[in-house]
């Protein structure tokens, strides 16, 4: 079988001009598209370098990898928030838009919970599903909110992340139609501590969506 070779390339958002990288299965159309965010010290470099990108397509899935405003090799885009903020909903919708994803996974580790978050209240038809790894800003929306959603969600964290994994757990199980992937040993950054655990569990969940 072919495998997948990961394509770079950019993209205009908002009149600022984002990095991203994609990969799509070799010999058949996408069963799903996966938009994959990333926390403050990563880029979708990691998910190339993790073999995420590759093993989605190999699954039969669009992969699609963003570099965020400011970040890895988007560092001249400016960013619609400051850190830490909820960035309009808007911005990821514009991104989609210009992707092309349609309705898409939507992977949120850490920092990128200041977009996916908004996203997700703002324009949840939008979403396929959401996989947030511990991210940020799940404090600043209600529990009543949290219920209101009713896009499938795989909320992922490692159990030594003290922190964000449990306070964005408490917040984000309010989502009714929800699953929990704990992994084991694994830090803030999980899916780079236990990358064939993440894989399997990610791959798991997108197999009930199709």
């Amino acid at each position: 079988m072919a495998t997948p070779q990961p394509t770079e390339s950019t993209v205009v958002v908002e009149g600022q001009t984002l990095f991203y990288r994609q990969a799509e299965p070799a010999q058949q159309a996408p069963k799903l598209t996966v938009l994959l965010l990333h926390g403050i010290r990563f880029s979708s470099d990691t998910w190339l370098q993790l073999r995420t990108l590759a093993t989605l397509a190999e699954n039969g899935y669009r992969a699609v990898a963003i570099d965020l405003p400011g970040l890895g090799r988007s560092k001249d885009a400016v960013a619609p928030a400051h850190v830490g903020q909820p960035a309009p909903g808007a911005f990821l919708k514009a991104v989609s838009e210009a992707l092309c994803l349609g309705p898409a996974v939507v992977i949120s580790p850490s920092l990128s919970g200041m977009y996916s978050l908004p996203f997700l209240f703002q324009h949840n038809h939008l979403l396929k599903a959401y996989v947030p790894v511990a991210p940020i800003c799940t404090e600043k929306f209600m529990a009543e909110q949290y219920t209101q959603i009713k896009t499938p969600t795989l909320i992922v964290y490692g159990d030594q992340d003290v922190e964000l994994g449990q306070a964005s757990l408490n917040n984000l199980r309010h989502i009714p139609e929800h699953q929990v992937l704990v992994l084991q040993g694994a830090g803030h950054a999980c899916y780079l501590d236990k990358p064939d655990e993440w894989h399997r569990g990610l791959l798991a969940f997108l197999q009930q969506l199709e």
